[in-house]
């Protein structure tokens, strides 16, 4: 992020996301799965899967910090608004790939790739000390996603995909700022 002196910021933001919590994985392989819900491996065991949730999003934003209860001008309130572009899916692990219904291609039929547009915006206090040693921001920050699918065939549903979807996410941010100052000129006399 970029600050001006009259405190506009501009910036540009990756995240990478992950998680384990899946709504309906128990529903996702139900195709391929025995009537308990278990997947057969190549073996003739049961196979180990496990779901996580990964994704990633790039962010334009711009907003302004208001100081209010600050310490120096460069603190306050601030207020972020910006649109993006976010994509996520459902990784479907297998220890020891021993299951081939969810290797390769197949694992693809079942993952919900989907991407699509999204815009955020966030409000908290941004601190930065006038020492420079201790530069944090904490706020709450929401985001609306557009999204559709981007695979052709979904093997669960056993057909195309067609679906817009709308989702929504929200939480309480914490960033640690590094931040790089500009160098005030030295004085110079030449005699």
């Amino acid at each position: 992020m970029l600050k001006t002196k009259s405190n506009w910021i501009i910036g540009v933001e990756g995240n990478f996301m992950f998680g384990q919590s899946i709504k309906n994985s128990d529903s996702l392989l139900m195709n391929i799965s025995t009537p308990d819900g278990m997947i057969i491996d190549a073996n003739g065991f049961y196979a180990d899967i496990i779901y996580y949730e990964r994704g990633f999003n790039f962010l334009g934003k711009f907003g302004k910090i208001i100081p209010i209860l600050s310490p120096n001008p460069n603190c306050g309130i601030m207020i972020t608004a910006g649109g993006g572009y976010l994509q996520n899916k459902i990784r479907i692990h297998n220890p020891g790939n021993t299951a081939p219904q969810i290797l390769g291609d197949y694992k693809k039929g079942y993952d919900k790739l989907n991407g699509g547009w999204t815009i955020t915006g966030s409000l908290g206090y941004l601190y930065l000390s006038n020492t420079r040693l201790l530069n944090f921001y904490l706020g709450f920050e929401f985001m609306q996603v557009w999204s559709k699918s981007l695979r052709k065939f979904d093997f669960q549903e056993e057909k195309e995909d067609t679906r817009n979807y709308s989702s929504q996410f929200y939480g309480i941010k914490f960033c640690w700022f590094i931040p790089l100052y500009k160098r005030t000129p030295k004085e110079y006399y030449l005699y």
